[in-house]
């Protein structure tokens, strides 16, 4: 479990990732409306609205594994990450918290917003807001924490932080899109 949420830490920069176990996993992208489509992952268990102007990006970074998704602008500097983790009975807030520790150590500087429990159609989820730095520049991440079928799903979203309220805006919009089954 550990290094789940090490590996979800390293979404928050958007850096190399690994998934955690190598199931198929299918995605579904609609692209009938072009400037928002719905993504449909875990089998119809997960949906949500894709922002304009990112696609997905998933066959792109080199990754063989089909639990984790990247969806990214052309620029790369708006991504949204979703991983399919293992089977966990840990408790999504420990989960949040110890990776909110994690990124404090990597982070120094890091500026956390929000880390709160909310609900998924019924679901129980964790959503940790934060404002990280690297390489000089600040980004906006917001993380939701899920179980879907007792596996976690983490649910990763990068955004510029040059206009914060912004980017915290952009990023409760694809939340509130969010569909669990």
């Amino acid at each position: 479990m550990r290094t789940l949420v090490k590996y979800a830490g390293m979404a928050l920069l958007v850096v190399g990732l690994a998934a955690c176990d190598g199931k198929s996993n299918s995605a579904t992208v609609d692209s009938s409306s072009q400037s928002n489509p719905d993504v449909t992952l875990m089998d119809g268990k997960l949906s949500f609205t894709l922002p304009a102007g990112m696609s997905d990006k998933s066959g792109k970074l080199g990754t063989q594994s089909n639990n984790m998704h990247v969806y990214a602008d052309d620029s790369g500097q708006r991504a949204m990450i979703v991983i399919e983790g293992s089977n966990t009975s840990e408790d999504l807030k420990v989960l949040a918290d110890r990776m909110e520790e994690q990124q404090r150590k990597r982070d120094p500087q890091l500026q956390v917003v929000t880390n709160k429990s909310l609900t998924l159609n019924g679901l129980p989820a964790q959503q940790l807001d934060s404002v990280i730095s690297a390489n000089n520049q600040s980004s906006w991440s917001s993380v939701v924490l899920a179980k879907v079928d007792g596996k976690l799903l983490t649910l990763q979203i990068t955004l510029p932080a040059d206009n914060q309220q912004q980017a915290q805006n952009d990023a409760q919009t694809i939340i509130n899109t969010l569909q669990l089954k």
